[in-house]
């Protein structure tokens, strides 16, 4: 089965993530591209158990928790550098895994805050604003739309912050460049800028599902106390998470038939809250670190990757202390 490349965006930078491989490219304050890479060696990356149906969704949301953390936080050392450096000069990047503590309390505070946002928000206003009817059914279709109103007017306001903006130009370096390798179309920035900046395997796509199937099964979950309705929509959520995965999987795989386009259609729509079109450097950031993961699988030689270095050369972060681990 053909793997599924794909990545995130992050400061300044994209994060491909291959077989073996993981690769981050940022783009220094002084214009250098700073590559980080690391071999994919945990138990969830390794063990077949992980890529059966259902279970390789959990894997899908380690990578957005865990490895878009560690990413994150490497891409803002790389934002700290010495904008007047030489190109080429020995510039220390900070390439050391963070602490359990910081890694596990900076998520814990995401997970506390979409839960908060995303899921106890909802019920909470809905129970208010319905306080005057007996209809259950009612108060938790209202909370549904509340809870999609919430999320697209969040991707709004974060969509207006000048630099997220930019992080959503990457968003959209990253899907051109994927979208250009699943077509076999040659990786320069000019060829890459002609796809779409869309991706029927997007992250947004995958929130937009994971939403919508779960309001529709908290609508019929009847007249719960709200401690209740908090704890079962927690409790559901990776469960629908990991099913949202597989359905994004089936349209990426068959969206040639007019149903699925259909199917695929809305998550599409929304990608264009969360990307922009991106300038040609960028392009080339998106480049070097899929071109690294596909050398790393074997996908192309290491001879035709050392060929490209040469025309878009980049520089390995030189860590502070010790050597890079394997990720997560």
């Amino acid at each position: 089965m053909k793997f599924n490349y794909g990545g995130q965006a992050v400061l300044e930078g994209v994060m491909m993530r291959g077989q073996r491989h993981m690769a981050v490219a940022v783009r220094a304050p002084n214009g250098e591209i700073i590559l980080k890479t690391e071999p994919l060696q945990s138990k969830i990356y390794t063990s077949k158990l992980w890529r059966l149906p259902f279970m390789r969704g959990l894997v899908s949301l380690w990578d957005a928790l865990v490895l878009g953390t560690q990413t994150l936080f490497f891409s803002a050392n790389v934002a700290m550098l010495d904008p007047d450096a030489p190109q080429g000069s020995e510039q220390n990047v900070d390439t050391e895994q963070i602490s359990g503590w910081a890694l596990w309390s900076t998520m814990a505070f995401s997970l506390l805050f979409a839960i908060g946002l995303f899921f106890a928000a909802p019920p909470f206003i809905a129970t208010l604003a319905f306080s005057w009817t007996d209809q259950h059914i009612a108060v938790n279709i209202a909370e549904g739309v509340i809870r999609l109103a919430i999320f697209m007017g969040y991707l709004w306001l974060m969509g207006k912050m000048p630099d997220v903006r930019r992080v959503f130009m990457y968003h959209g370096a990253e899907h051109k460049t994927i979208n250009a390798y699943e077509a076999d179309a040659k990786l320069e920035p000019e060829t890459v800028q002609t796809f779409t900046t869309v991706h029927t395997r997007c992250g947004t796509s995958f929130l937009l599902v994971v939403l919508v199937v779960a309001s529709v099964i908290f609508v019929f979950m009847g007249d719960l106390s709200f401690i209740w309705k908090l704890v079962s929509r927690i409790f559901i959520i990776p469960l629908v998470a990991t099913g949202a995965y597989e359905f994004l999987r089936f349209t990426a795989a068959n969206y040639r038939f007019r149903v699925v386009r259909w199917l695929a259609a809305p998550g599409l729509a929304l990608q264009k809250m969360t990307t922009r079109q991106p300038e040609l450097p960028m392009l080339e950031i998106a480049i070097v670190a899929l071109e690294h993961v596909l050398a790393a699988d074997g996908i192309i030689s290491q001879e035709e990757y050392e060929a490209r270095r040469l025309r878009l050369p980049v520089r390995p972060a030189q860590p502070v202390r010790g050597n890079s681990g394997a990720a997560a």
